[in-house]
């Protein structure tokens, strides 16, 4: 059983949902209070199957490395769809790791670590779960306690018989040529990985010198890539520029860690 306090404090908002900070009196805690007008969710079918899909998602995927749901339901008065999950301290990854220019090796390794644990648990599980939308945007954090956790399932997809999804979804920057060609698996969400990865230890966005979608579909979908354009570290290719020698060598750590290192994603994964 919940009973909660809705502030009017306002944490984000979006094109249909508002975020309130609010109180468990339960479990004596704050937590984030979404709320959905419900006349905005019935305009359109995409976004009512997208909420759908988050709130059964978050509710299916109970693991520490995923975003914490607690409980939903409608205001029939006030005509509003709410459903409250855990607050998070300081924001999504890619804001936190903006706010700090300097952040030590050891800790980004901790952050890739929890990531690759928030994944497994949905990819192995019977029916694997695809997230489809992974960007740092996408991952929140708690400063004080060192932890990040994978949220925003709206675009979530369950895997049923043929083991594969047939939808282009996502956010280009982050998305794999086998999304673009509409036959994928849960494989999609470790490349999305791979571009956050990319994205905390450069500090650069994903091709950022595109401007539209179609470049960056350009390029990802290219076999012809121009070593003058990318950063290139251990026949790793980075889809961005990467002109900060520093950023080089932690990324040549990085792969040549995961090389030499039998075993290295299941350490994360078992820890």
């Amino acid at each position: 059983m919940y009973i909660f306090i809705q502030f009017r404090e306002i944490l984000g908002k979006g094109a249909m949902k508002t975020v309130y900070k609010a109180f468990d009196e339960v479990l004596g805690m704050e937590v984030a209070w979404n709320q959905v007008k419900l006349a905005d969710v019935f305009r359109s079918p995409d976004e009512l199957q997208r909420l759908y899909s988050e709130i059964h998602l978050l509710k299916y995927l109970d693991q520490s490395s995923i975003m914490q749901f607690y409980e939903s339901w409608i205001d029939i008065h006030r005509k509003t769809f709410n459903f409250v999950n855990e607050m998070f301290t300081s924001s999504t990854l890619r804001e936190y790791r903006q706010r700090r220019q300097r952040v030590d090796i050891r800790v980004i390794k901790n952050w890739f670590c929890q990531i690759l644990r928030g994944l497994a648990y949905p990819h192995y599980h019977d029916p694997p779960v695809i997230h489809r939308d992974l960007k740092c945007d996408n991952i929140f954090v708690h400063g004080h306690l060192g932890q990040v956790k994978i949220g925003d399932l709206g675009l979530a997809a369950i895997l049923h018989g043929s083991k594969h999804a047939h939808c282009v979804i996502g956010t280009p920057e982050f998305m794999a040529l086998e999304l673009y060609e509409e036959e994928y698996n849960e494989l999609i969400d470790i490349y999305s990985f791979g571009m956050c990865m990319l994205e905390m230890l450069t500090s650069e966005y994903p091709y950022s010198k595109c401007s539209n979608p179609a470049q960056i579909y350009k390029k990802v979908t290219s076999t012809d890539l121009n070593p003058g354009f990318v950063g290139h570290a251990r026949n790793i290719y980075f889809p961005f520029d990467i002109v900060n020698d520093t950023a080089i060598n932690i990324a040549s750590e990085t792969v040549k860690e995961v090389e030499i290192r039998s075993g290295a994603i299941g350490d994360c994964l078992y820890d």
